[in-house]
């Protein structure tokens, strides 16, 4: 094997390694965030209720969105070992946060754009990290 090809594989190798460690960074932040946002959904904290009732939503839902959140969260840490799970997770947490972007627009209130905003992206982070990994 020339050099060159064992220098560019070694290099390959390398670029891999380090992608693989930004997924599991980039993963870790959004489960951790995920997994925050579950536990405020479970508190029922009053400012969580009375954003989620100017949404238009009710206070039962709570439950129900936190656990899609816990879920996701155990599916991406899951998904770290086998990547279709990680992907079904990510694809998941996407949907749910694209879907929280058109309940918080419905409601035209735009200041609280940036909190599901920033778990898009990194629900969005973390699925285009683990297919590239």
């Amino acid at each position: 094997m020339s050099k060159c090809v064992a220098a560019g594989r070694h290099h390959s190798e390398a670029k891999g390694i380090s992608m693989f460690i930004i997924y599991i960074i980039v993963t870790i932040v959004t489960v951790a965030a995920n997994v925050f946002a579950a536990v405020v959904d479970f508190r029922h904290p009053q400012w969580v209720v009375d954003n989620i009732t100017r949404w238009g939503g009710s206070q039962s839902w709570l439950f129900t969105l936190g656990a899609l959140k816990a879920a996701g969260a155990l599916g991406l840490m899951i998904g770290i070992g086998v990547p279709l799970v990680g992907v079904a997770a990510a694809t998941g947490l996407v949907l749910f946060f694209v879907g929280a972007i058109v309940v918080v627009t419905r409601a035209r209130w735009y200041s609280h754009l940036p909190w599901p905003a920033t778990y898009l992206f990194l629900a969005v982070a973390s699925l285009a990290l683990r297919l590239a990994v």
